[in-house]
């Protein structure tokens, strides 16, 4: 009998949804894993009838970060720094990718499983999902999820939850930007879905745009975030999704999107 794919993939309406599929594991990040998420969202990346894309979980955890048993199987340099480069790569390739990703959180998201939730553009999780960046209760700084922690939450909220280790409710973290809604257990699929749905029925050209600045210009000065928001706005006014969106706003009418 066949073994269960760790990855799986669902695509209906223009929104791709991936559910990592270790749920004995708590959905541990482990090297297969980030390889078939890697696999999947390099696809993604050239596959235009993909709009949006949603990460979720099977199981009652997210996703509890490194497989640690993996780790310590193998205790070489080299090992670490294949796994810890892996992992970079993966989070980069998330915020790359032309395509909004949203995370759909239920249980525990913590370490590299609190990054990847930081790193995807949108959370949703259900009102008893909790998070937290518990590697120095280990000995072992989550270094890595900082960076993305640390670009989504404020640096003194960012660092407590570095420094201390605890968990954070669903609310705590919406009120500190780590999520986007927080919906009863129960709703959470179809809240996740109704967002994919309405960021799906955009322009693919437009959000692909969009979101590329949006991390690009977060990373510059405010003089030179204007500058290169001005040029985006311009190549944005020039593509023909965005002619045909005036347009039919002006008339009062439902937009043709073409991708161009």
């Amino acid at each position: 009998m066949a073994e269960p794919s760790i990855l799986l993939r669902d695509d209906v309406d223009g929104i791709a949804t991936l559910t990592l599929n270790r749920p004995d594991q708590r959905n541990a990040l482990s090297l297969g894993l980030m390889t078939a998420l890697e696999h999947q969202i390099d696809g993604i990346a050239e596959d235009p009838s993909v709009r949006v894309v949603i990460i979720g979980a099977a199981g009652t955890a997210f996703c509890a970060g490194h497989d640690l048993r993996e780790v310590r199987a193998d205790q070489r340099r080299e090992a670490y720094e294949t796994l810890f480069a892996q992992c970079s790569r993966l989070m980069l390739k998330i915020v790359r990718l032309p395509k909004p990703v949203i995370a759909r959180v239920q249980g525990v998201a913590t370490a590299a499983g609190c990054q990847l939730v930081a790193t995807c553009d949108l959370a949703v999780a259900a009102h008893s999902a909790r998070f937290a960046t518990p590697g120095v209760n280990i000995g072992l700084f989550c270094s890595t999820p900082m960076v993305a922690l640390s670009r989504a939450v404020p640096r003194k909220q960012s660092m407590e939850m570095l420094l201390t280790g605890d968990m954070i409710t669903a609310d705590r973290a919406r009120e500190l930007g780590l999520i986007n809604r927080v919906v009863p257990a129960s709703e959470l699929e179809a809240a996740t879905r109704d967002l994919a749905r309405q960021i799906a029925s955009k322009s693919p050209l437009t959000l692909a745009i969009g979101k590329e600045a949006f991390y690009r210009q977060a990373e510059l000065d405010l003089e030179e975030a204007y500058a290169y928001a001005s040029g985006v706005m311009t190549r944005n006014m020039l593509a023909r999704d965005a002619g045909e969106g005036i347009d039919a706003f002006l008339a009062k009418r439902a937009p043709e999107w073409t991708g161009e």
